[in-house]
């Protein structure tokens, strides 16, 4: 892609969208940002953007879940990184109704418009999630998926659309599948802000649930990388490619990190309603980034035990920054 391509950012109000618009900002990319449409006006976490992209991208509030919006929001783009989900495994329990219309049907809604309108790429989303427990590892693509929770289902169901739309179509998709993001902006309904923001907040006795399950987190500067690596390459069209960092460490040892990284000592408390169902639970994950690496030239600048404390340290010094602690509920659990 070229640098002055327009592009269409879906879910650029959250976690990983923020970062990602403004990364695109800064390399030259005329960015409009969908993000979703509500009467306080907010525009998420592109409301406290860094000082240099301020101003410098098109906002379009709207619902993914509305075909007419999205054809709307997508047209004169060149390309579309589509990021707009349901992501919280606890709440798809609860109301996996919406994950449906948000994830599927609203992915739908993108690759419809995009096939209607010409784009000329677009990168879709999905998740580590979708692979379910580990069954071999380092975790290639071609590790079976399995929906254990109504999240990963539509998750899946939803790179299954994409792939369709390049198989029938000849739509330009790449499914990028980041591996357990972290980093400034997440919901602390994850896990890492969940023990950062008890330990900001003074606690020295961690509530959480299950402490065995291995995760490869991926520092979301390097997440943001990856996506505009699949912008930029001819390669990769119709697959699926796996980012992360090939680093596999507990949530209990994460937590240790953690509390390194911000000079304390903890303890952890197990809170049962913050346990997943038993079968529901992705016991292990570790990803195999070869293909990133062999299509896009694309390797995690995290990566590995240091690489992960580092990511971990300067996202402890963004929640330790008071007006952004106090964004955060953090005596509260978070579905």
């Amino acid at each position: 892609m070229i640098n002055n391509s327009s592009i269409l950012v879906t879910g650029a109000d959250g976690f990983i969208g923020s970062h990602l618009t403004e990364a695109l900002v800064r390399e030259g990319y005329k960015v409009r940002a969908f993000v979703l449409y509500n009467s306080f006006n907010s525009w998420g976490w592109l409301d406290h953007c860094a000082a240099d992209v301020k101003g410098q991208f098109e906002v379009f509030a709207g619902d993914i879940r509305d075909p007419h919006g999205v054809k709307e929001a997508m047209n004169g783009c060149d390309a579309v990184l589509h990021l707009a989900a349901l992501i919280a495994i606890p709440y798809s329990y609860h109301s996996p109704d919406t994950y449906v219309d948000t994830n599927v049907k609203g992915t739908l809604n993108v690759l419809q418009a995009a096939r209607e309108l010409g784009v000329k790429r677009v990168v879709h989303t999905s998740t580590s999630e979708v692979y379910g427990t580990a069954r071999f590892v380092p975790i290639t693509e071609e590790h079976p998926v399995q929906g254990q929770s109504p999240y990963s289902a539509t998750k899946i169901a939803a790179d299954q659309l994409a792939y369709s739309f390049y198989a029938s179509f000849g739509l330009p998709v790449v499914i990028a599948r980041p591996f357990n993001t972290y980093g400034p902006r997440q919901s602390a309904r994850a896990v890492v802000p969940t023990i950062i923001t008890q330990i900001a907040n003074g606690r020295r006795q961690i509530k959480l649930g299950a402490v065995t399950p291995t995760r490869d987190f991926n520092f979301v500067l390097d997440t943001v990388s990856g996506f505009i690596a699949a912008l930029n390459s001819e390669q990769g069209l119709g697959q699926v490619v796996n980012f992360g960092s090939n680093f596999e460490i507990s949530i209990g040892d994460t937590v240790q990190l953690i509390a390194e990284a911000m000079n304390v000592e903890v303890e952890i408390l197990a809170d049962e309603t913050r346990f997943r169902p038993e079968n529901s639970e992705v016991e292990r994950l570790c990803a195999d980034n070869a293909k990133a690496k062999q299509l896009f030239a694309w390797q995690p600048k995290y990566g590995g035990r240091e690489g992960f404390k580092h990511g971990l340290t300067e996202t402890a010094e963004w929640f330790l920054q008071p007006d952004n602690l106090r964004v955060y509920k953090s005596d509260v659990y978070n579905l």
